[in-house]
C-alpha cells in the first residue's frame, strides 16, 4: 500500500506498534533458530563492525564466547583465532536478534524466542547473566564461562519446559502493562517485571521434572536477578518494531543500536539500511573508584527499548531509577519524558503511566521531528569500563548523534525524488 503523505505512513507504522502482540514462546539454543550460527559466527550489538575496531569490552566478550564454544582452549589462542579472520562477525539485528552491551551471541547460547502474533514475526535475545563479572560487559573468566554453560545446560532447558506448558506462550503485553504501573521503565529498572515473570514461572517450575538441586539454583537465580526481564523486553521490542517496519514508508525510527564505534538507526521508509555516526560516551553516576575517564563509548542493542517507547523515553515511569542514572529527581524525570513527546507522533494507549497522569508511553520516534527540533532520544544505559573484564562501573544516560537522523531524512527525501 502506498500512503498519500509521510504523516499517513507514520500513523500506519505506529498503529502496527499499538496492535502488536508479543508472546514469549520458548528458550532454545541460538543455532536452532539462527542457522548461520551453525558455523564459526559471532553476533554482536550495533551496526556492522570489524574485530579491529571493536572496543575492549566487546573484544573481551568475543574471547569469552570462543572459550564457551570451545573453539580455543585459552585466552591467547582465542584471541589469535579472532584476529586470524576465521570467525565471521554479524550484527544481531541482521538475523532478527538483539543483544545487550557487547551483544555477543554464539550458537550454543540459549536465547528467548518472542513471536509478535499480530505479524507472525519472531525475535531473539540471549538471557540476562545477572550482575558482576558478566560476558556482556567483556568479562571472560572461568566463572563467566561456567555460568554461561550452566545457563545452557540448566536454566535454558528449565524455562523451556515451563513455557511449553503454556498453550499460547506468555503474553508479554500484559506483563509490561502491569510492571510499568509498578515503576519499571524496562531499561535500567526491570525489578517489577522480573518478579512478575518469576510469579508466573514459579508454580510451574516446582512441578516440572528436573534435578532438585538444579531447581533450587534456577529459582534463586531468577529471584536474585533484578534485570532478568530486560532481555525479554529487548526481544519483545525487536519483534514489535520489526513487525511495524513491514510498512516500508515513512520516517518512524524502527531500530537504534550502538557498537562502541558507531551509533546506528533504521527508519521505516528505508528498510534495512543503517544510518550511522560516531557514538557518544554515556554520562551518569559511577561506582566508587571510577570516573568518566574509565567509561567505554556507548554500546549495545538495548536501545531497542527506547525505540519502542520505554527506557529513557519513559523515565517518568520509574522515579526510583532517576538518581541511579544521574538525572536528578522526579521533576527531572518528568521534564525528560515531556521533552521526548516532542519527537514522537503519539502515545501508546496500551501502556499507561500512573506518574504521568495515566497517559500512554511515547509512540513512534519521528526522525523528521528529531532533525527539526534538535532533540535526540534519551537512552538509559549501564556504563562499561573501557578495559575488558572490569565490567559495569556505573549507570547513566546517553544520546544518539543527531547526524544519524539527518542522514536518514536526506536519504528518504532522495528516495521520494526530492532535491536536496
Amino acid at each position: 500500500m502506498t500512503y498519500q503523505t509521510i504523516d499517513e505512513a507514520n500513523k500506519a507504522v505506529a498503529a502496527k506498534v499499538v496492535a502488536s502482540a508479543p508472546f514469549l514462546l520458548d528458550v532454545v539454543s541460538a543455532k536452532q533458530v539462527i542457522p548461520v550460527l551453525e558455523g564459526k559466527v559471532l553476533l554482536h550489538a550495533g551496526p556492522p563492525i570489524k574485530w579491529e575496531n571493536m572496543t575492549e569490552p566487546m573484544q573481551g566478550s568475543c574471547i569469552g564466547a570462543v572459550l564457551f564454544e570451545e573453539w580455543a582452549a585459552d585466552e591467547a589462542s582465542a584471541k589469535a583465532l579472532l584476529e586470524s579472520g576465521a570467525i565471521e562477525f554479524m550484527p544481531c539485528h541482521h538475523v532478527d536478534a538483539v543483544g545487550p552491551m557487547g551483544g555477543i551471541t554464539s550458537g550454543n547460547m540459549p536465547v528467548f524466542v518472542v513471536e509478535n502474533k499480530t505479524d507472525k514475526n519472531v525475535a531473539y535475545c540471549t538471557m540476562n547473566e545477572g550482575i558482576g563479572a558478566v560476558l556482556r560487559f567483556g568479562a571472560y573468566s572461568e566463572e563467566v564461562v561456567n555460568r554461561l554453560r550452566w545457563m545452557r545446560d540448566v536454566l535454558g532447558p528449565a524455562l523451556s519446559k515451563v513455557l511449553h506448558t503454556l498453550a499460547n506462550g506468555m503474553n508479554l503485553n500484559v506483563m509490561i502493562a502491569k510492571a510499568i504501573a509498578m515503576g519499571d521503565e524496562f531499561h535500567q529498572r526491570n525489578i517489577a517485571a522480573s518478579l512478575a515473570f518469576l510469579k508466573e514461572v514459579a508454580p510451574i517450575l516446582v512441578d516440572i521434572e528436573m534435578d532438585e538441586a538444579e531447581r533450587k539454583q534456577v529459582m534463586k537465580f531468577l529471584a536474585d536477578t533484578d534485570q532478568f526481564f530486560l532481555n525479554i523486553m529487548m526481544a519483545a521490542s525487536k519483534a514489535v518494531m520489526d513487525g511495524a517496519r513491514m510498512i516500508q514508508e515513512g520516517t518512524i525510527v524502527t531500530a537504534m543500536c550502538r557498537n562502541g564505534e558507531n551509533f546506528g538507526i533504521r527508519i521505516s521508509g528505508m528498510g534495512d539500511e543503517w544510518f550511522t555516526a560516531p557514538v557518544n560516551t554515556p554520562q551518569g553516576l559511577y561506582f566508587t573508584g571510577y570516573s568518566g575517564e574509565d567509561a567505554n563509548p556507548d554500546i549495545g542493542d538495548s536501545a531497542i527499548t527506547e525505540t519502542f517507547g520505554v527506557g529513557g523515553m519513559a523515565m517518568i515511569a520509574a522515579p526510583a531509577v532517576t538518581r541511579f542514572v544521574g538525572t536528578g529527581g522526579f521533576g527531572d524525570a518528568l521534564a525528560i519524558s515531556n521533552e521526548m513527546m516532542e519527537i514522537v507522533i503519539d502515545r501508546n494507549p496500551n501502556f499507561t503511566v500512573p506518574t504521568w497522569d495515566f497517559q500512554g508511553i511515547c509512540l513512534g520516534i519521528d526522525a523528521r521531528k528529531v532533525v527539526e527540533t534538535g532533540i535526540t532520544p534519551v537512552i538509559n544505559t549501564g556504563i562499561a569500563h573501557k578495559k575488558a573484564g572490569v565490567g559495569q562501573i556505573g549507570a547513566g544516560t546517553v544520546h544518539p548523534p543527531l547526524a544519524c537522523f539527518e542522514k536518514a531524512i536526506v536519504a528518504y527525501a532522495k528516495k521520494l525524488g526530492m532535491s536536496i
